[in-house]
């Protein structure tokens, strides 16, 4: 054999994975090879491999013996819709994708790469956790894959793909990154199985109950996205990259929109005239922004907020709106959490912000005073107040209390805030106001009912309208409904050069 044969033979044994058996039993699973996911990921002969022939060291429980090309994970960088990327894609063929000090090492080195060349990382996740053969270098290796995802967080984007099992140590790294992408009834994610919990707890439980991507994508916010399965879940993928930019120097990417009518008469009737009658906000981001742009995350999670990518003239925008259909809009532990971390990272990476308001308060109750909604609450106000991207704040309806506060108003940085002509913005709703205020005149008054009618009537007069909120200039203009596309585009050309510097520190302390 000459030296291109040698060659040749080699990258052929590596291409194989962990042979044709282990490739079929992962076909049949429903699931596909590290290789076929970076071919359907990345633009058409654009992937070039890194550390084909990296192999294990190990010596101990006859390894020696059993050595793949590869290692377990295909590293790599290319390109997708023609934009640079850095992937690493697990390969559960050999040695069920188990994390080696050697496999660690492939996926630093393509870390450090994306770093120092400004570009996103994509990890398609498929192992069954450390390599216990290994003992604590397998260990080492995840901490320094780890250090490295703290390290990039707000540099670069950073996603991860859940394509099978993720379970122990190896679930930390995709929760440092931006995205976690979950596909249904094949992957999972948890730090202790379904079998330490029988042992610990005596629950009854399967995997799928206990980390699947239905259980984190409804109940605990760990998933950003539910894909039905793995080409879904890699296009879902793309989609996402093309609202974010390549680093944090830099802004995301702007696509073709010729300018035309840009007003929208459905939105004078999207908004009841009722102030407690429910509407789905979800009709009006569709109808500000660019046609078919909004891309929802976290879309089955704390659903009283939405939260999501979307385009208003062909540039990247980050939409933040409580959902009046759900739970009237109010702002509790779990929704708070959510807006909180969207707009984070919106704010890290150049996107500039929108913020829909309809919200009557924080919901009260044991339940969220126990689970923090006072340091949860603080969080998504954090977020909003250290945000320097250009932020402005649409009121459709109400904003009552501290949660008018909270959603991006004028007192914590807002660069315009607009309302509509039936919007409230007061400390509370007219009955409630009025049954304090006037506690003692509805008491004596001989019919308690009508006057309290008729005191609802008097405060809602005065405070139940954007006016007020206009005179002192907490609100910059009132808009007709139809004319909120055609303004919200002028005023982000408005804002696109905004520059606006944090006082000089480490960091701050969010309260987490």
């Amino acid at each position: 054999m000459n030296k291109k044969e040698v060659l040749e033979a080699k990258i052929l044994e590596a291409m194989k994975g962990g042979g044709e058996k282990r490739i079929a039993a992962q076909h049949k699973k429903g699931k596909l090879t590290a290789r076929e996911r970076i071919h359907i990921l990345m633009d058409e002969h654009s992937f070039q491999e890194t550390g084909m022939f990296v192999t294990h060291r190990s010596t101990d429980f006859g390894m020696e013996k059993e050595v793949y090309p590869g290692d377990g994970v295909v590293t790599g960088y290319g390109t997708v819709n023609g934009r640079l990327v850095y992937v690493f894609s697990q390969d559960f063929t050999v040695f069920g994708g188990s994390l080696s000090e050697t496999h660690a090492e492939k996926i630093c080195k393509i870390m450090d790469l994306a770093m120092q060349n400004g570009a996103p990382v994509i990890g398609l996740n498929d192992s069954g956790g450390a390599r216990i053969q290994e003992g604590v270098v397998s260990l080492g290796g995840y901490a320094d894959i780890f250090y490295r995802n703290t390290r990039a967080s707000g540099v670069i984007p950073q996603i991860s793909a859940i394509m099978g099992p993720c379970a122990g140590g190896a679930v930390y790294s995709p929760a440092i990154t931006d995205f976690i992408l979950m596909v249904e009834h094949t992957s999972y994610m948890f730090v202790t199985g379904p079998n330490v919990v029988k042992t610990v707890t005596h629950e009854e439980i399967s995997s799928e109950e206990l980390g699947g991507a239905d259980t984190h994508a409804t109940k605990s916010g760990v998933t950003h996205f539910a894909c039905a399965n793995e080409i879904a879940c890699i296009n879902h993928i793309k989609s996402l990259l093309s609202y974010m930019p390549q680093n944090c120097e830099e802004d995301a990417p702007v696509y073709a929109y010729k300018q035309g009518n840009e007003k929208r008469p459905k939105l004078n009737q999207v908004v009841p005239e009722s102030a407690n009658q429910p509407y789905d906000m979800k009709d009006v981001i569709l109808q500000i922004c660019d046609e078919d742009s909004f891309l929802e995350v976290h879309k089955d999670y704390a659903e009283n907020i939405l939260v999501g990518f979307a385009r208003l003239g062909g540039k990247s925008i980050g939409v933040v709106a409580n959902q009046p259909a759900v739970m009237a809009g109010v702002l509790d532990n779990n929704s708070s959490k959510k807006g909180a971390r969207f707009v984070r990272f919106c704010d890290a990476f150049n996107i500039p912000l929108l913020v829909l308001v309809d919200v009557p308060g924080f919901l009260p109750g044991t339940d969220q005073e126990w689970n923090g909604i006072i340091s949860n609450g603080a969080k998504l106000l954090y977020a909003f107040s250290e945000a320097t991207v250009p932020k402005v704040t649409l009121i459709t309806r109400k904003a009552y209390g501290g949660a008018y506060d909270v959603m991006n108003s004028k007192h914590i940085g807002a660069d315009m805030n607009f309302a509509f002509p039936n919007a409230e913005i007061a400390v509370m709703g007219a009955k409630g106001a009025a049954e304090i205020i006037f506690k003692r005149e509805i008491e004596s008054a001989d019919n308690p009912a009508a006057k309290l009618e008729e005191k609802v009537a008097e405060y809602a007069e005065k405070f139940a309208n954007p006016y007020g909120a206009a005179a002192r200039g907490f609100i910059d203009e009132i808009i007709q409904p139809e004319d909120s596309r055609i303004k919200l585009m002028h005023v982000f050309k408005m804002l696109e050069n905004k520059v606006c510097n944090l006082p000089r520190k480490k960091h701050g302390n969010i309260p987490l």
